[in-house]
């Protein structure tokens, strides 16, 4: 991200040409979205474990319900999660800055609303082709579980539609909480439902391999799938009070100026064929996790510890970069809709800084600390499934800085509605996925394999990182490198000595995935919690000395909150 032949940009202050979202206010917002994602997670693991109670992880029902469970959510992240998140701030901040702004933002919350309906309906009329489609050669009885549960759970898809118009929308807004705490309501509600479906039909027995479909009758399917879509449609709709308490006058409009949502038309196509690529490149090279021999006496990771990995692994990802970028990106939004290029590239420059202070720790957390918080995010799981999760998550944890920076320079380009560009790049950060995978499925044996799809996946984000800089800076000219690349230099300087002081502690500590019981995860979590705090402890301390500052405006609203309690 270094530009030698310019100049810094000074960061602008707020007023003039579009306004800086100050280090305060961007640190309340990262904190108040994240501690929202933190509690959703924590409610989520906990319905997860209610699900596993109700349908188990391995029996036919458990593989119904994810069937039907699986196109919903596929839907929500190929077209909501992975193009409107990113297409629509941008394109309402624009028309919210325009004489009648607020009618074109209301064209685009109808349009979105019908075809949200639309989709719903048509894909609810379709679940039996799309269960058949995902579920060849089961047999009839589970075939009909599978059927009869997807016509309560495709109707999600309408939800999530309405989820994320109403909650951009939010964002543009900088009512930033909201979005980030609606999934609690969702899990309260299908935690809610999961506890009448455990009252009612108990447990699943734990050889309850086949489905008997006299069993699973349509009262029984109703009450797992239907309160599953009640708590989405509690998510979406839920964002509707802050909407209208915060001023905002739902209006329902479909028709508007002639080539007045061009821009946004033009964006999203693009961006759609980009998550296209990504899912086929995915698909790929996820086959080589699902190529692994599991039937063998010794465990393997497969593509189950794939999945176990990518979960523990989004975890910071998702409470604080996340987090940080939703709220930079409507100031990046703002600015470049005013013209203020200075600001924009201003914001870039923070941005990456941050991740570089918080994304460095994080990344070498993870891997020193991989054994103990895998034995505690699966603490069902015997020490052999763990143990070789643990390489997976290690690899993965890899490319957290490049996963933040990835998301950063992606955002930015769906500012500048060039979605055009994210297509294009998306196409050799799949080929280098892909290549990265089979290559090691070629070379190596076969417990190593799934360790090659997570380091094909950082390859491709690092390469994403490369392009999409490259792009950003043939636009601008500049990227503001004399201040970012400093600050990863220091990052990385003050993470070596915090890596060996939490690499004492699992040399003196039992080995985590050994540990089994109530006992072994709660001694895990302790090691876990241990290294974190004396990482970040030494960490901090570093960057202290040499002057980050980056590191006190993450740290802002904690630090805030302890000064008020003395």
């Amino acid at each position: 991200m270094t530009a030698p032949e310019q100049e810094s940009a000074p960061e602008p202050e707020a007023g003039g040409t579009g306004q800086r979202m100050s280090g305060r206010r961007l640190g309340r917002s990262t904190a108040i979205m994240a501690s929202g994602t933190f509690v959703s997670r924590a409610t989520g693991w906990l319905r997860n474990w209610m699900l596993l109670a109700a349908v188990g992880a391995t029996t036919g029902a458990a593989n119904a319900y994810d069937v039907a469970n699986k196109i919903p959510n596929s839907l929500y992240a190929l077209l909501a999660a992975g193009v409107l998140n990113a297409a629509l701030v941008p394109q309402i901040i624009k028309a919210f800055q325009q004489p009648d702004g607020k009618r074109i933002v209301d064209r685009i919350l109808t349009v979105g609303t019908v075809i949200s309906i639309a989709a719903g309906l048509v894909f609810t009329l379709a679940a039996p082709l799309m269960v058949r489609l995902l579920a060849s050669g089961w047999k009839e009885d589970q075939l009909a579980v599978a059927t009869g549960l997807a016509y309560w759970i495709i109707p999600q898809v309408t939800f999530y539609g309405i989820y994320t118009l109403l909650g951009q929308v939010l964002n543009a807004r900088e009512q930033f909480g909201p979005f980030m705490w609606a999934p609690v309501l969702n899990n309260i509600v299908s935690i809610a439902g999961l506890a009448a479906y455990l009252g009612i039909y108990g447990r699943i027995a734990v050889d309850e391999r086949a489905i008997d479909a006299s069993e699973w009758t349509p009262e029984r399917i109703a009450l797992l799938g239907g309160t599953a879509t009640l708590g989405i449609a509690a998510q979406a709709l839920i964002l509707l009070i802050p909407l209208i308490r915060g001023g905002y006058g739902l209006r329902w409009r479909w028709s508007g100026e002639p080539g007045e949502m061009g821009s946004l038309k033009q964006v999203v196509t693009w961006a759609l064929a980009a998550v296209a690529v990504e899912q086929v490149g995915g698909l790929a090279a996820l086959r080589v996790a699902t190529a692994v021999n599991t039937d063998q006496a010794e465990a393997i990771a497969g593509n189950a510890a794939y999945f176990q990995a990518m979960t523990i692994y989004i975890v910071p990802h998702s409470l604080v970069t996340v987090s940080l970028l939703t709220a930079l990106f409507t100031s990046m939004s703002r600015f470049h809709t005013s013209g203020n290029t200075r600001g924009l590239v201003g914001e870039i420059s923070r941005g990456a800084r941050v991740i570089a202070v918080f994304g460095v720790w994080a990344s070498a957390t993870m891997i020193v600390a991989a054994g103990p918080i895998t034995r505690v995010m699966m603490a069902p799981s015997p020490p052999d499934d763990v143990a070789v999760t643990i390489p997976v998550l290690q690899a993965l944890s890899l490319g957290l800085v490049p996963l933040g920076l990835m998301v950063l320079v992606k955002r930015v380009l769906f500012v500048l509605e060039d979605a055009r560009s994210i297509f294009y790049i998306q196409i050799p950060m799949t080929i280098v996925w892909v290549a990265v995978a089979y290559g090691v499925q070629a070379v190596a044996p076969a417990r190593w394999w799934t360790v090659g799809v997570a380091l094909g996946l950082v390859a491709s984000n690092v390469i994403a990182v490369i392009l999409r800089t490259l792009t950003l800076r043939k636009r601008f000219g500049w990227l503001d490198g004399s201040r970012i690349v400093p600050v990863y230099a220091k990052s990385v300087l003050a993470i070596i000595p915090a890596v060996g002081a939490g690499g004492l502690i699992v040399w003196w500590a039992p080995e985590a995935a050994t540990l089994t019981g109530v006992d072994g995860v709660l001694t895990a979590g302790a090691l876990g919690v241990a290294i974190a705090v004396t990482m970040f402890l030494v960490y901090g301390i570093i960057l202290k000395l040499l002057g980050v500052e980056e590191l006190g405006q993450m740290l802002s609203p904690v630090t805030r909150r302890l000064r008020r309690v003395r």
